[in-house]
């Protein structure tokens, strides 16, 4: 759009055709007027003559249509090289400035959108790893038919489980948790950690016992059993939950079955400790008085117990402990629960 409007030339040169022009009364400087949609129509006031031929001042020859002062666009003005990132004719300000912030800016949106791009490649990854373990579990879960309500133990089909992998010890069974899995023992405690029964990777591996421990488990004093806390509630991430006393009061039967032995437990306590904590990592005792001392001072640091916890710890030999992550202190805390079998009837 034009900032404003100069009236043609007349040079005294008309077509033959041309309208002479209409003398009107009126000042000699009488505004020139325009017609909507048309061409331009000029007009000399009446009632001079001479008022066509008569020299007008500059105001006279332009129309502004917009406020302020003309701005000539073929010039660069100080005021925006200064201050804006284009000038009127849009050419970009040579100021050092602003370049250097233009390519900071570009570089930062680089930066942004690879970041992002990340993210989300990490969010698939991760769904994709979850999904896959997922999968894993269901399958090993098929080995087992266990009753809806839990009262009677997992039936195992230990020959299937045996021609898929043969480091399989026992199965793990919480009635009415997602726990319900084979339990495995490599040659280290890494040999599951991240692995699945085909040796392949998997992000939440296998439930496994102690490489420490005597197979097929309930043989040493302790026997200890990992499990991954899953973000999705898998695997032993209802472990890790019994830290609350109302879910710890709601578990009343924990099932370990191996294939020559069916044993029935109750939880005892949970309690949270360190990664790096020895005392956790007890097998064998001297006593079943050593066992039982080791229990008590457990208890005197659980977050959650059994309401006859001391008369549980009386009675026990054995006990079962299942391990698992806490996220309190990042990857380093542990939350275990120890189960003891369930007194026999007349004991």
């Amino acid at each position: 759009m034009a900032s404003h409007f100069k009236q043609p030339e007349d040079n005294g040169k008309r077509g033959r055709h041309s309208a002479p022009a209409r003398r009107v009364g009126g000042n000699p400087r009488t505004r020139l007027t325009t017609r909507r949609g048309g061409d331009e129509s000029y007009h000399a006031p009446e009632g001079n003559p001479h008022a066509a031929d008569t020299p007008r001042s500059e105001s006279a020859h332009y129309i502004p249509v917009v406020s302020g002062a003309p701005v000539d666009g073929r010039r660069r003005r100080a005021h925006f090289a200064e201050t804006d990132p284009y000038d009127l004719s849009g050419r970009r300000s040579r100021d050092p400035k602003k370049r250097v912030g233009r390519i900071l800016s570009a570089v930062l949106f680089v930066v942004g959108i690879a970041l992002i791009a990340t993210a989300a490649g990490m969010w698939i990854y991760n769904q994709w790893n979850y999904h896959q373990q997922d999968e894993l579990n269901e399958e090993l879960a098929a080995y087992a038919d266990v009753s809806d309500n839990g009262t009677t133990p997992p039936q195992v089909d230990w020959e299937g489980l045996k021609a898929v992998n043969p480091d399989v010890v026992g199965w793990i069974q919480i009635p009415g948790t997602v726990v319900n899995f084979p339990v495995y023992q490599g040659e280290t405690n890494e040999t599951y950690l991240r692995s699945g029964v085909n040796g392949n990777y998997s992000v939440g591996g296998l439930i496994f016992m102690d490489y420490e421990n005597t197979a097929p488990g309930m043989v040493d004093g302790q026997t200890l059993i990992y499990g991954h806390h899953m973000l999705n509630g898998s695997m032993f991430k209802a472990v890790s939950d019994m830290v609350n006393q109302e879910m710890f009061d709601g578990v009343s039967t924990i099932w370990y079955v191996t294939e020559e032995a069916t044993y029935e437990l109750t939880p005892l306590l949970v309690y949270k400790t360190e990664a790096d904590d020895p005392n956790a990592r007890q097998f064998n005792f001297e006593s079943e008085d050593v066992l039982r001392t080791y229990l008590s001072e457990l208890l005197g640091k659980a977050v959650s117990k059994s309401a006859d916890a001391e008369t549980l710890i009386g009675q026990t030999s054995h006990v079962l402990t299942l391990c698992t992550c806490n996220y309190d202190y990042g990857d380093n805390g542990r939350t275990l629960l120890v189960c003891a079998p369930k007194p026999t009837e007349g004991a």
